[in-house]
This record gives structure tokens, C-alpha cells and sequence, in this order.
């Protein structure tokens, strides 16, 4: 069976000028003028142009230039990239084309040039406005260079997104609010907001086991994650996605896309492809299968990423899913079941499509309203509870 064309292509730029002291992603801190990086772009042109004699790009939808730090190899490599992509599809207008910036490599020259070669969006990794917060993640930027990025993107771009980070060691809740307030101040259109994760390998891992840096405080993390939805709702921001705010029309369609379950192709080391069909859903990194989804195991999945988003299920899709997770094409309304109900039923019944949303309801983590099913604020903050009964129906 043919698998299902590419919507959203992926292109991984995998340098940076210094590595963070939390960042576990390929990447790797290199000098700007080395030949390696000449060698990767070169690699990475040759790509996109297979990809395109190959049929893989003529209904891509979205692209997304991500890393490391596509702004620090330069106009000079970034030009030959984005020549390349419009020679190999269509880069029009309606397709959204982003570009990850960092602070310290964005310029204004640059914002000219790649807004002249098709890029529509800009999406800059700031992370705080607080110098000693920036001087705690060990970025290469301070307060006043991610303020003047933002003005610099704004020249040409209307479709500025700001990445902030919350509970970081020593970082304050006013520090964190502080930085909200001035994303909004400053016109970004997009919010996107992590809390900070240890992840195993990292410098901030290992001091942490030196007992040189508090863990973060889950509860701070969540209290931030809250403040954030006043501040941003408050500046007629919405919260479409589980850490994603946009005024409206501002949405990434390129990150809807991976929660929507379109197929992507990932171009550049380390990148994810993620082809599928009625039956399968596979994805592949650097040429291994590292996820193999069966019918069943799909529809899980897709409950879970349609449970990421405001949004939520809608009762027509639950049912599908149900239909091939459960067997049974059950026409069963929506609703909130009693604690008693859900108590009652058989193991088997209770391992259905329609019991975990009960269940999920009953926790307080979903709501059933106006067809849909959506999760709550409290499913938002515990998003793996969430996320994980959704995921067990199909393991």
C-alpha cells in the first residue's frame, strides 16, 4: 500500500555558537568559518533536491528550518539552502516557512534577505528577558539583544514567535511574569512556553548530582505555566496547544501539523520522517526505525495529539478511533460517567476508547462540551496522566 504524501518538511541545522547547559539536541557548537558546517549545507542541498526529483515535496504545506541555530551559519549558507528549496518546490506565499533564530546571530540584513527568500516566519529563541536567569541557561544573548531581535524581525515580519522558559533555578516568579508582560509589550504574535526539563546527560544533569543546582520545582513549574495563561489570554493570546499561545491567525501550522498527524519529512542529521498509511505509521532517524505503529496504535496516538490542543476530539473522531481500537463502531454519546460507573465496568470494557474518556473526566483532566472532547486546565498541567491513558489503549 502507498503511504500518504508529505505535508510539513523539516530541515535540521544542527550548529550553534555555544551549547546550553540543558540542550540534549544534535547539535553541536561549532566555528562559524569551519568547513564543517560548508560540508553539512552542501549535504543538506543535495537532499532537497533528491527529495523533490523523488516526488516528496510537491504537497508540502509547511516548512520548518530548526536546530541548533540556522541564524549562525550565515546569509551566505542560508541563501544557497533557501535558492535550493524554491527551486525544489513550491515556496509560494501560503506555505509557511519558518526559521528559528537566536538572538545573537539574528540581524537585520539578514531579516531582509531571508523575508525576501521566502521565509514567512520567524521563530527566536529568547527564553528570558532577565540577564541573570540567561546567565543561569548559559545563553549567548542578554536581555537587551533578544528586545532588539524581536525589533529587528518585526521590520519584515509580522509572524515574530518568542520562545520563554520557566522554572529555572533562581529564576523568580516575577522574573518569569516580567518576561511574558515583555513578549507582549514588544508585539510578538506567537508565545511558546517550556517549563525546564533535566534531561540525563547534560550539564545541568550533572550539577544537579553535584548538588550545585536545585532541581526545578514542579509545583513553581506549574504556578509559571499558569501565570503565563493569564498574562497572554488577558492580551487576547489563546492557548491552542498544550504549551503554544497565538493571537489569532498566528498559529504554527508546521507544529499543528506533527499534532494533527500529517506526514513529515525530516532533512539533515538527526532529523525525523514520519510516513504513513491506513495501517502503518512509522518514523525513521538517520535511517533506523525508531517507532513502528500499527492501525490500532495510531488511533491512540492521534487521540493523544488531538488531546494536546485546545481543541481537543471531536465525538466523530473518538468513535473512529474506538472503531478500531475497540472493534466496535458503538454510536455513543459523549458525557461525564460517575465514579461509580467507571468503578463498575468489566476489565474489558473499561480498557475502551470510551471508558478512558470517562475516566479522564472523572479526573478532572478532560470535559465533554459542544460535541468535543477537550482538556481541562488541570489536564494541561498533568499532561502525562493525560497523555499516558490515552496511549495505553493501544501499548
Amino acid at each position: 500500500m502507498a503511504y500518504d504524501p508529505y505535508k510539513a518538511l523539516y530541515l535540521h541545522i544542527p550548529f550553534c555558537v555555544k551549547r546550553c547547559g540543558y540542550c540534549d539536541f544534535a547539535t553541536s557548537a561549532v566555528e562559524r568559518d569551519s568547513p564543517i558546517i560548508d560540508e553539512y549545507v552542501e549535504s543538506l542541498v543535495m537532499d532537497i533536491r533528491r527529495a523533490s526529483r523523488e516526488g516528496k515535496l510537491g504537497a508540502i504545506e509547511t516548512v520548518y528550518l530548526g536546530g541548533g541555530t540556522p541564524s549562525y551559519i550565515g546569509m551566505r549558507r542560508l541563501s544557497m539552502l533557501l535558492y535550493a528549496l524554491s527551486m525544489s518546490m513550491h515556496l509560494e506565499p501560503e506555505v509557511e516557512c519558518t526559521m528559528e533564530a537566536n538572538p545573537e546571530s539574528l540581524t537585520a540584513p539578514m531579516v531582509r534577505d531571508i523575508w525576501a527568500l521566502g521565509v514567512n516566519r520567524l521563530s527566536l529563541g529568547v527564553q528570558s528577558f532577565d540577564d541573570e536567569v540567561l546567565r543561569i541557561l548559559g545563553r549567548a544573548h542578554d536581555a537587551e539583544a533578544a528586545r532588539a531581535a524581536v525589533r529587528a524581525a518585526q521590520e519584515r515580519f509580522e509572524n515574530v514567535s518568542v520562545d520563554l522558559m520557566c522554572g529555572i533555578p533562581g529564576q523568580s516568579a516575577e522574573s518569569f511574569a516580567e518576561s511574558m508582560r515583555e513578549a507582549v509589550a514588544l508585539g510578538a504574535n506567537h508565545v511558546s512556553v517550556y517549563p525546564l526539563t533535566i534531561e540525563p546527560h547534560t550539564p545541568f544533569d550533572a550539577a544537579i548530582m553535584r548538588g550545585e543546582m536545585l532541581e526545578p520545582d514542579e509545583d513553581a513549574e506549574a504556578a509559571a505555566m499558569e501565570e503565563a495563561q493569564r498574562i497572554l489570554e488577558d492580551a487576547s493570546f489563546h492557548r491552542y496547544e498544550v504549551a503554544s499561545y497565538a493571537r489569532p491567525g498566528f498559529e504554527s501550522r508546521h507544529n499543528t501539523a506533527y499534532w494533527t498527524g500529517k506526514p513529515y519529512l525530516g532533512l539533515g542529521r538527526s532529523a525525523v520522517t514520519m510516513t504513513q498509511n491506513a495501517e502503518r505509521r512509522m518514523r525513521v532517524q538517520d535511517g533506523q526505525v525508531v517507532d513502528d505503529l500499527n492501525a490500532r496504535q495510531m488511533a491512540a496516538e492521534d487521540l493523544m495529539l488531538g488531546m494536546r490542543m485546545a481543541r481537543g476530539v471531536s465525538d466523530e473522531q473518538m468513535e473512529q478511533a474506538a472503531a478500531v481500537i475497540d472493534g466496535t463502531a458503538v454510536g455513543r454519546k459523549g458525557g461525564k460517567a460517575s465514579l461509580e460507573e467507571v468503578a463498575d465496568r468489566s476489565a474489558e470494557e473499561a480498557g475502551s476508547v470510551h471508558a478512558a474518556f470517562d475516566e479522564l473526566a472523572v479526573l478532572g483532566l478532560a470535559e465533554h462540551r459542544e460535541g468535543r472532547w477537550r482538556p481541562t486546565d488541570a489536564g494541561w498541567l498533568c499532561g502525562n496522566e493525560l497523555y499516558g491513558r490515552l496511549l495505553d489503549l493501544a501499548p
